[in-house]
Protein backbone atom coordinates (compact mmCIF):
# COMPACT_ATOMS: atom_id res chain seq x y z
CA UNK A 1 0.00 0.00 0.00
CA UNK A 2 1.07 3.72 -0.40
CA UNK A 3 0.62 5.47 2.73
CA UNK A 4 0.97 9.60 2.21
CA UNK A 5 1.64 11.55 5.90
CA UNK A 6 0.84 14.86 6.11
CA UNK A 7 1.77 16.47 8.86
CA UNK A 8 1.01 20.44 10.33
CA UNK A 9 3.00 21.17 13.15
CA UNK A 10 5.44 24.10 13.39
CA UNK A 11 7.61 22.78 15.94
CA UNK A 12 9.87 19.78 14.99
CA UNK A 13 10.05 18.54 18.75
CA UNK A 14 6.46 18.54 19.43
CA UNK A 15 4.18 16.03 20.39
CA UNK A 16 2.72 16.04 16.63
CA UNK A 17 6.03 15.14 15.50
CA UNK A 18 6.76 12.69 17.73
CA UNK A 19 2.79 11.16 17.04
CA UNK A 20 4.21 11.17 13.08
CA UNK A 21 7.55 9.74 14.19
CA UNK A 22 6.13 6.81 15.62
CA UNK A 23 3.30 6.22 13.43
CA UNK A 24 6.26 5.64 10.72
CA UNK A 25 7.94 3.72 12.93
CA UNK A 26 5.47 1.20 13.24
CA UNK A 27 3.31 0.72 10.29
CA UNK A 28 4.43 -2.39 8.48
CA UNK A 29 8.00 -2.19 6.16
CA UNK A 30 6.21 -4.12 3.34
CA UNK A 31 4.42 -0.53 2.53
CA UNK A 32 5.61 2.51 0.46
CA UNK A 33 6.02 5.28 2.99
CA UNK A 34 5.85 9.13 2.03
CA UNK A 35 6.06 12.19 4.25
CA UNK A 36 4.94 15.35 3.64
CA UNK A 37 5.68 18.22 6.64
CA UNK A 38 4.32 21.43 5.50
CA UNK A 39 6.25 23.67 7.84
CA UNK A 40 10.08 21.59 7.40
CA UNK A 41 9.20 21.86 3.83
CA UNK A 42 8.49 26.03 3.82
CA UNK A 43 4.84 25.08 1.85
CA UNK A 44 3.62 28.25 0.73
CA UNK A 45 0.12 28.16 1.84
CA UNK A 46 -1.07 31.59 0.25
CA UNK A 47 -3.67 31.17 -2.29
CA UNK A 48 -2.97 33.77 -4.52
CA UNK A 49 -5.54 34.91 -7.97
CA UNK A 50 -4.14 37.43 -10.07
CA UNK A 51 -3.03 37.98 -13.85
CA UNK A 52 -0.56 35.43 -13.59
CA UNK A 53 -2.14 32.58 -10.77
CA UNK A 54 -5.97 31.89 -12.15
CA UNK A 55 -8.53 29.81 -10.47
CA UNK A 56 -9.27 27.33 -13.54
CA UNK A 57 -5.35 26.81 -13.62
CA UNK A 58 -4.53 25.66 -9.90
CA UNK A 59 -4.99 22.10 -11.11
CA UNK A 60 -2.12 22.28 -13.35
CA UNK A 61 0.33 24.87 -10.99
CA UNK A 62 3.32 24.18 -11.28
CA UNK A 63 3.99 25.35 -7.81
CA UNK A 64 1.79 22.20 -6.21
CA UNK A 65 2.54 19.31 -9.09
CA UNK A 66 4.57 17.10 -6.62
CA UNK A 67 2.08 16.98 -4.19
CA UNK A 68 -0.72 16.81 -6.68
CA UNK A 69 1.55 13.57 -7.99
CA UNK A 70 2.11 12.49 -4.48
CA UNK A 71 -1.73 12.95 -3.50
CA UNK A 72 -2.85 10.79 -6.63
CA UNK A 73 -0.04 8.38 -5.68
CA UNK A 74 -1.56 7.54 -2.63
CA UNK A 75 -3.80 4.60 -1.05
CA UNK A 76 -3.67 6.16 2.00
CA UNK A 77 -3.48 8.89 3.66
CA UNK A 78 -2.46 9.66 7.28
CA UNK A 79 -3.21 13.58 8.55
CA UNK A 80 -1.37 14.50 11.43
CA UNK A 81 -2.19 17.90 13.11
CA UNK A 82 -3.22 19.75 16.22
CA UNK A 83 -6.51 21.65 16.23
CA UNK A 84 -6.17 25.26 16.88
CA UNK A 85 -9.07 27.69 17.30
CA UNK A 86 -11.41 24.68 16.33
CA UNK A 87 -9.61 23.85 13.41
CA UNK A 88 -6.49 22.62 11.14
CA UNK A 89 -3.63 24.85 11.25
CA UNK A 90 -3.65 27.96 8.80
CA UNK A 91 -0.26 25.57 7.05
CA UNK A 92 -2.43 22.79 6.68
CA UNK A 93 -5.79 24.76 4.99
CA UNK A 94 -3.97 26.46 2.31
CA UNK A 95 -2.27 22.33 1.39
CA UNK A 96 -5.90 21.96 1.19
CA UNK A 97 -6.88 25.15 -0.56
CA UNK A 98 -3.79 25.10 -3.32
CA UNK A 99 -3.82 21.01 -3.78
CA UNK A 100 -7.23 20.08 -3.01
CA UNK A 101 -8.60 21.83 -6.15
CA UNK A 102 -11.16 21.52 -8.80
CA UNK A 103 -10.30 19.89 -11.98
CA UNK A 104 -7.77 18.09 -10.31
CA UNK A 105 -9.26 16.29 -6.96
CA UNK A 106 -13.28 17.04 -7.85
CA UNK A 107 -15.18 18.72 -10.33
CA UNK A 108 -18.74 20.72 -9.70
CA UNK A 109 -22.10 18.52 -11.35
CA UNK A 110 -25.81 19.97 -11.07
CA UNK A 111 -25.66 17.45 -7.66
CA UNK A 112 -22.79 18.76 -5.81
CA UNK A 113 -19.09 17.79 -6.16
CA UNK A 114 -17.54 14.45 -7.96
CA UNK A 115 -14.60 13.27 -6.29
CA UNK A 116 -11.68 12.20 -8.13
CA UNK A 117 -9.29 11.09 -5.44
CA UNK A 118 -9.34 7.43 -4.56
CA UNK A 119 -8.26 5.59 -1.36
CA UNK A 120 -8.76 6.17 2.08
CA UNK A 121 -7.99 8.35 5.27
CA UNK A 122 -6.97 8.55 9.02
CA UNK A 123 -6.88 11.84 10.77
CA UNK A 124 -5.12 11.69 13.82
CA UNK A 125 -5.40 15.32 15.67
CA UNK A 126 -4.29 16.72 19.39
CA UNK A 127 -6.30 19.18 20.95
CA UNK A 128 -6.73 21.15 24.65
CA UNK A 129 -10.78 20.29 24.75
CA UNK A 130 -11.53 18.35 28.04
CA UNK A 131 -12.35 15.15 26.20
CA UNK A 132 -16.55 15.23 27.75
CA UNK A 133 -16.92 18.67 26.28
CA UNK A 134 -15.36 17.13 22.65
CA UNK A 135 -18.72 16.07 21.28
CA UNK A 136 -20.28 19.22 22.03
CA UNK A 137 -17.69 21.04 20.02
CA UNK A 138 -17.07 22.35 16.41
CA UNK A 139 -14.61 20.90 14.11
CA UNK A 140 -12.31 18.68 15.57
CA UNK A 141 -10.97 17.09 11.77
CA UNK A 142 -14.87 16.63 10.75
CA UNK A 143 -14.70 19.65 8.36
CA UNK A 144 -11.06 17.84 6.72
CA UNK A 145 -13.13 14.28 7.08
CA UNK A 146 -16.32 15.38 5.53
CA UNK A 147 -16.62 18.24 3.40
CA UNK A 148 -12.76 18.01 2.07
CA UNK A 149 -11.89 14.14 2.22
CA UNK A 150 -14.93 12.46 1.21
CA UNK A 151 -16.20 15.07 -0.99
CA UNK A 152 -12.55 14.36 -3.28
CA UNK A 153 -13.47 10.59 -3.08
CA UNK A 154 -11.44 9.91 0.04
CA UNK A 155 -12.89 6.79 2.04
CA UNK A 156 -13.89 5.38 4.29
CA UNK A 157 -11.90 8.26 6.56
CA UNK A 158 -10.94 7.97 10.15
CA UNK A 159 -10.45 10.50 13.13
CA UNK A 160 -8.19 9.43 15.98
CA UNK A 161 -7.46 12.04 18.82
CA UNK A 162 -5.71 12.80 21.79
CA UNK A 163 -7.65 15.38 24.13
CA UNK A 164 -6.47 17.67 26.79
CA UNK A 165 -2.71 17.36 25.58
CA UNK A 166 -1.37 20.06 27.98
CA UNK A 167 -3.40 18.57 30.67
CA UNK A 168 -2.72 14.94 30.60
CA UNK A 169 0.03 13.72 32.62
CA UNK A 170 2.57 11.56 30.86
CA UNK A 171 1.27 8.24 31.37
CA UNK A 172 -2.65 9.14 30.01
CA UNK A 173 -0.44 10.49 27.03
CA UNK A 174 1.20 7.20 26.78
CA UNK A 175 -1.83 5.47 26.77
CA UNK A 176 -3.39 7.47 23.99
CA UNK A 177 0.00 6.69 21.97
CA UNK A 178 -0.27 3.21 22.23
CA UNK A 179 -3.38 3.24 20.93
CA UNK A 180 -2.28 5.13 17.38
CA UNK A 181 1.03 2.94 17.37
CA UNK A 182 -1.44 -0.09 17.36
CA UNK A 183 -3.81 1.12 15.05
CA UNK A 184 -0.54 2.34 12.46
CA UNK A 185 0.93 -1.77 12.97
CA UNK A 186 -2.40 -2.96 11.48
CA UNK A 187 -2.55 -0.89 8.62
Amino acid sequence: MNILIITAHPNPQSFNAYIAKQVQENLNKSHKLRVIDLYAEGFDPILRFDNRHRRRDLASDPETAKYRDLVTWADQFIFIFPIWWSGMPAMLKGFIDRVFVAGFAYHNTKTGLKGHLNGKAWIIITHNTPSFITPLAQDYGKVLKNQILKSCGISPVTISQITGVEKISDQERQKALNKIIQKAKNL
